[in-house]
């Protein structure tokens, strides 16, 4: 059987962490920041992991990484 292809859109917007959840970084942090307020931004910043259900979708798009 020949090997995967990754999804190179997905390799790009996902990690895998040690344990093998998924990472994400959130969205809505790209323009028109003068109206959200200095926490909404700061809580933007951190990555998060993908749910459990979206998970298994995205570990066959990104099969190697």
């Amino acid at each position: 059987m020949p090997k995967m292809k990754t999804r190179r859109c997905a390799a790009k917007r996902f990690n895998k962490t040690g344990s093998g959840k998924i990472k994400r970084n959130k969205a809505y942090k790209r323009h028109l920041l003068n109206a959200k307020t200095s926490k909404r931004k700061r809580g933007l910043r951190k990555a998060t992991l993908v749910s459990a259900a979206e998970a298994k979708v995205v570990k066959k798009l990104i099969p190697y990484k």
